[in-house]
Order: C-alpha cells, then sequence, then structure tokens
C-alpha cells in the first residue's frame, strides 16, 4: 500500500456481517485500519466495535478519498452493503491484505 501522498483511501469498518458501519478515509490504510482494529482512536469504530476491515478502494489523492467518502456518507444503507457484498461477499476482514510485512 503506497502512503506517499499520491493515493488515498476510502474504507469500511465493520462490527459483523450486516452490523454497525463506519466510513473513512485515510493516507495510510494499514495504520488507519490498524487503529481502529485496536481502539487506539475514541470515537464511533471504539464505541460501536467496528473492527473488521470489510471494504477500500484507492482514490487519486486526498481531496478524491474526501469526497467520495462525503459522497458515500450521504447514501441510503443498502448501497453501502451492496459496494460491501460485491467486494467481499463474505465480509472478510481484509486487513491482512493490506498490512505492512
Amino acid at each position: 500500500m503506497a502512503c506517499d501522498g499520491r493515493f488515498a483511501f476510502v474504507y469500511i469498518m465493520a462490527c459483523r456481517r450486516n452490523g454497525t458501519i463506519y466510513i473513512g478515509s485515510t493516507v495510510d490504510l494499514p495504520k488507519r485500519a490498524w487503529e481502529h482494529r485496536n481502539s487506539v482512536v475514541p470515537g464511533f469504530t471504539k464505541r460501536y466495535g467496528c473492527r473488521l476491515l470489510v471494504w477500500y478502494e484507492v482514490r487519486d489523492g486526498w481531496e478524491a478519498a474526501r469526497l467520495r467518502e462525503r459522497q458515500m456518507k450521504e447514501w441510503k444503507r443498502a448501497w453501502k452493503l451492496r459496494e460491501i457484498e460485491e467486494a467481499d461477499p463474505e465480509w472478510a476482514d481484509l486487513y491482512d491484505r493490506i498490512a505492512r510485512p
């Protein structure tokens, strides 16, 4: 995962399949996902136990990622779930795919 600022990520964390979800964006997905998984940052994901990285998307730069995040937060829940299901039908935790060695 490139974390050099050219790319940014939009991601969805979940507590379980069809459970509470959180949408965020970052330039360092491995670090941010680790923070959510380990409840390092107080807030929504810690409160609701959203520790599974179930979806992410690479965007060209921070502004594009923030725009996509804001758009997705306006979506109906069904649309968000469809995004997850299309990319990750089992709602598997994708953290190991993006974690640094």
